[in-house]
């Protein structure tokens, strides 16, 4: 399940095609949006919602709580990866839910942002920075320190925040689909939503 950061959504191509290598290799892909239209369009005017990792994580653990209800899941494991403030979301939800949470991906994120939650945090967890996003690699360096589970940090040389450079979202694609047939593997099926609808926000 793919829990964007601020700023992005379901149809973002990066997250499209990342879902689609993650789709190729094997593992059914779930796009959600964490916020509603109104709530997005608040965002962008205030930027009250983006940083507000208990509501974000309290959107993952909903979806992943529906996900486990699906018939067709059949107790299959679910990883999630999460971007921004996404990856701060993914990491508290999967503390919350350590039953159903069995993987995470932090794309370009903000673990340091799940706080106290990252001590409790069981499924092991990749971390994956940008070579030239040296804050967000330092505040990744810093989580990974408060966290007892399997850790590991990708870095991407030459990449920034958004891997927007030729080749560097590939290679977090690549990285993505091999923690997570590692950790998880898995069979496909691709949907995508937004809160108020299914899956629940």
């Amino acid at each position: 399940m793919f829990a964007h950061g601020s700023g992005s959504s379901r149809h973002s191509p990066r997250n499209q095609s990342v879902a689609g290598v993650l789709h190729d290799a094997g593992m059914r892909t779930v796009l959600i949006d964490l916020l509603t239209e109104r709530e997005e369009r608040e965002d962008q005017q205030t930027r009250e919602h983006r940083f507000d990792i208990d509501l974000l994580s309290e959107r993952v653990g909903g979806a992943v709580s529906w996900l486990r209800e699906q018939p067709e899941m059949a107790g299959d494991p679910i990883g999630v990866l999460g971007a921004s403030t996404g990856a701060a979301a993914a990491l508290v939800a999967a503390a919350d839910l350590p039953r159903d949470v069995s993987a995470v991906v932090s794309r370009g994120g903000r673990p340091d942002l799940a706080g106290d939650a990252l001590t409790r945090v069981q499924a092991p967890a990749l971390l994956i920075v940008g070579g030239n996003d040296s804050v967000v690699e330092r505040l990744n360096r810093e989580a990974m320190t408060r966290m007892t589970s399997e850790t590991r940090l990708e870095i991407v040389p030459g990449a920034s925040h958004l891997f927007e450079e030729p080749g560097a979202l590939d290679q977090v694609a690549r990285l993505a689909s091999d923690w997570f047939r590692t950790t998880l593997g898995g069979r496909t099926t691709t949907s995508s939503q937004r809160p108020g609808r299914t899956p629940p926000g």
